[in-house]
């Protein structure tokens, strides 16, 4: 099928059409000419005011529950939400019943995922069962087709068990995705640990629990040589953390969830549990260093920490309901509302897009003729509303339903396909 993207403003540092309107023909999922007025016939024609395209986003923290808890989510209907929000690729944790600890349920995600509308990627977990007792199969799950390895929101507490498994992954350049934590400080927290957590007399969860096992993990790099990422760092600490090991040119790459940048600890004053999350919302001063680190390049990607949590798990009191918020249909709505102004379009799109097919090994998606059209359609400066008509989640749980964003995604193009 031919398609057609009419006046498309380019956005993609690695295209010689950066920056510039154009028409562009997609022919069999190819881009095969980029040009100011294109008069070639096709099966369909796409003209949106405000239209941006870039090459597809990539996230790299989501959960789609499946298998074991699918009627919180499911493969399909969260790829579909993925579409909507503009990712033409997901990365899905290794928190599912079973986890995906072995080469079957690995195998089990790559084919399961095969027809639906964007790429999915999964992610191994590092120890069996991800309990951190023992290292799990992790070369037999590269070779299934895991992208990385992680315990999802298990920090690894034996050091000796990291160690091995930083080691390992460097035979054939894996990479290990960890949540930085020390539980013995986090437990049982609700919270940021602060003013507001004290004045709500809640317990809270201190910055230093995470930048105490950052810290930690970064000593284990240093020794070993191998490859860390951190999709979900929350406070200005852990920021001066990842910089410093930056500059001791540490394989260690960093990011946030988008909704990190939007709300702070005084969004739980009403106990809303919706705003309950893990990490925590911070302050303000969390917030300000978040952003900075994103425009110094300390922080290379945002992700959406797409949680899905069935009513039952989530509409509780604000002490026994779960973790999490579905985000994978906001993320870059909502980070491009909190960043308009403060980092530049360019560089919003390639912490969703080009550093996290860097970090990964993903190719790169350019806008350039001759190369497969894997795209993001979206305009920035148009207004969005997300609400329960237009979720394409299973679940509920989003604090940003009727929030005014500004950001709006069309669609995808991704698999010979386009999704609007």
């Amino acid at each position: 099928m031919k398609y057609i993207l009419r006046q498309a403003t380019i956005v993609d540092h690695l295209s010689s059409h950066d920056g510039k309107k154009k028409d562009i023909l997609i022919n069999n999922g190819t881009i095969e000419k980029i040009s100011d007025k294109i008069t070639t016939a096709a099966d369909q024609e796409i003209s949106i005011p405000g239209l941006h395209i870039s090459p597809g986003w990539v996230d790299m923290q989501a959960n789609f529950r499946d298998p074991g808890h699918e009627y919180k989510e499911n493969l399909l209907s969260g790829a579909t939400a993925a579409a909507k929000g503009g990712f033409t690729g997901v990365c899905l944790q290794s928190s599912t019943d079973p986890a995906l600890d072995t080469k079957a349920q690995i195998e089990y995600i790559k084919r399961s995922s095969q027809n639906l509308p964007v790429n999915v990627y999964p992610i191994g977990a590092v120890t069996q069962e991800r309990e951190g007792k023992e290292m799990a199969e992790l070369f037999d799950m590269n070779q299934a087709g895991a992208i990385a390895f992680s315990d999802d929101k298990r920090f690894i507490e034996n050091p000796k068990l990291m160690e091995l498994a930083l080691n390992y992954v460097k035979n054939f350049d894996g990479l290990i995705i960890h949540f930085a934590d020390t539980p013995t400080l986090s437990s049982k927290g609700m919270m940021h640990e602060g003013e507001t957590s004290v004045f709500l007399g809640m317990k809270g969860i201190p910055s230093m629990a995470e930048e105490q096992g950052l810290n930690r993990d970064l000593y284990l790099v240093a020794y070993t040589g191998g490859r860390i990422h951190y999709s979900l760092l929350s406070t200005s600490g852990s920021v001066e953390l990842v910089k410093d090991a930056k500059k001791k040119k540490l394989n260690v790459t960093a990011g946030i969830a988008a909704h990190q940048l939007f709300y702070t600890d005084e969004a739980l004053k009403g106990f809303e549990s919706l705003h309950k999350v893990n990490p925590p919302y911070r302050t303000q001063k969390d917030i300000d260093s978040l952003i900075a680190a994103l425009k110094d390049g300390t922080l290379d990607i945002i992700c959406s920490d797409h949680s899905p949590e069935d009513v039952e798990h989530k509409n509780l009191e604000f002490e026994y309901a779960r973790n999490g918020i579905i985000n994978v249909q906001t993320a870059f709505s909502v980070a491009n509302t909190a960043l308009r102004k403060k980092i530049s379009l360019q560089e919003l799109i390639h912490k969703f897009s080009g550093n996290p097919r860097n970090i990964l090994g993903l190719p790169s998606a350019i806008v350039e003729e001759g190369l497969p059209a894997e795209l993001t359609l979206f305009d920035p400066e148009a207004g969005f509303t997300f609400d329960k008509g237009n979720n394409a989640s299973s679940s509920l749980n989003s604090p940003f339903f009727g929030v005014e964003l500004t950001g709006k995604v069309f669609g995808v193009f991704c698999k010979g396909k386009i999704v609007l």
